[in-house]
């Protein structure tokens, strides 16, 4: 059997009708086929290329890490370096506040790890997430998914899980005394690149501290640059006492962390000791391709790069057909009038050689999230043909 054959016979899938794309290459924004053929990667592997496919200075680092060691031992009990040096360059980029991280494989283990340490932390077992969030895959983080369908074949979940709406402020009320945590995207993902203002986190923020609660920013898609900033709560001045990030941190490699305080963290060490471990996160591979991945955000300038890049999709992206495309910086939802109207476009356009996709809870819409080394060269080629793609499809 050859490769597609075996992939349809022998992986799990996730769905009935996979993309199958058999690639052989990728580099930059680009990834190519058996044939060569040449596709622009316009969603960045969902949110994780962000400084593009096989960046020079992550490959550099990923061979210098392989060449002194792979895993050692179980998380936090060795030195490595590092998890150490990615550590200390994440504070770097924070509040005082968010000073320990702890690092782990992926975003829907850093949800774990932030929801299990909000509950030791504050005692308590209620946790409010918004409607139409996602956070994650895994049993804790479908708990705080906003997508009904998605987990009534799975309950019953965590107990003592609500929702409220994003950016209603109304709702707020409903954080009290014995909520331990609100889990919230800084700007949501899976719904459609949606986003509220600056006020509604100030109240939120408030509401949390009234009543003891740990605010929890999911920035699993939108942190590490993606919205023009290199935390996208940057845009709102207002601090959360846990912090998440994956995805765009690893270059390509799998990783990601939650962020909180000494004080918070320190919490799970004792009462029970190992009350939260893991055995490859931080893995010395992955941590160092995150640590070059960080020092080519800043050294680069591609973070500030990102408005003008945003500004020019915008300019550009402008037919009949289309209904509206929100944003916060280079991630952007383009939606149409339907799912079935979109998903043609999305066909012709991989026929065409560039990879887009929809969104779980906005199916509508298209997702945009380019890596951010994306040209205005190549910015403009691709609006064009998802110009001509609503042309022949429409």
């Amino acid at each position: 059997m050859n490769n597609r054959q075996l992939f349809l016979q022998h992986l799990g899938q996730t769905s009935e009708s996979p993309l199958a794309l058999e690639i052989e290459r990728a580099e930059g924004v680009y990834m190519y086929d058996q044939d060569n053929k040449a596709y622009l990667d316009l969603i960045s592997g969902i949110g994780v290329s962000t400084i593009g496919h096989r960046h020079p200075k992550v490959v550099e680092a990923i061979k210098s890490q392989v060449d002194r060691h792979l895993h050692l031992m179980v998380y936090g009990e060795f030195v490595t370096a590092p998890q150490v040096q990615l550590a200390h360059a994440i504070t770097q980029t924070l509040p005082d506040s968010l000073d320990n991280v702890f690092l782990v494989n992926s975003g829907s283990e850093a949800t774990e790890g932030a929801l299990k340490l909000a509950k030791r932390h504050t005692g308590r077992s209620k946790v409010l997430s918004c409607c139409n969030a996602y956070h994650g895959a895994t049993m804790g983080a479908l708990s705080v998914a906003g997508g009904e369908s998605l987990k009534a074949p799975f309950l019953p979940l965590l107990p003592d899980t609500h929702q409220i709406g994003f950016g209603s402020p109304e709702d707020l009320e409903q954080i009290d005394d014995l909520t331990a945590a609100v889990i919230i995207e800084t700007v949501q993902g899976e719904a459609g690149v949606r986003q509220t203002d600056s006020s509604y986190f100030e109240a939120l923020r408030a509401r949390c501290n009234k009543t003891g609660t740990l605010l929890i920013f999911d920035e699993v898609q939108c942190g590490f640059g993606r919205t023009g900033k290199f935390w996208a709560f940057e845009h709102y001045g207002v601090t959360p006492d846990i912090l998440l990030c994956a995805k765009g941190m690893g270059g390509g490699m799998p990783i990601g962390a939650f962020i909180s305080s000494k004080n918070i963290m320190h919490d799970l060490t004792h009462d029970p000791i190992l009350g939260h471990i893991t055995t490859f996160g931080g893995h010395p591979v992955s941590a160092a391709a995150s640590l070059a991945t960080l020092r080519v955000l800043q050294s680069e300038q591609l973070i500030s790069q990102v408005a003008e890049k945003e500004a020019l999709f915008h300019s550009l992206l402008k037919h009949e057909q289309i209904i509206e495309v929100r944003s916060k910086g280079l991630m952007m939802a383009v939606a149409f009038d339907s799912f079935e109207r979109l998903d043609k476009i999305i066909h012709q356009l991989l026929e065409d050689g560039i990879l887009s996709d929809w969104f779980l809870f906005c199916d509508n819409a298209m997702r945009i999230a380019p890596p951010l080394t994306i040209t205005k060269e190549e910015i403009k080629m691709a609006c064009n043909k998802i110009l001509q793609a609503i042309d022949i499809v429409c």
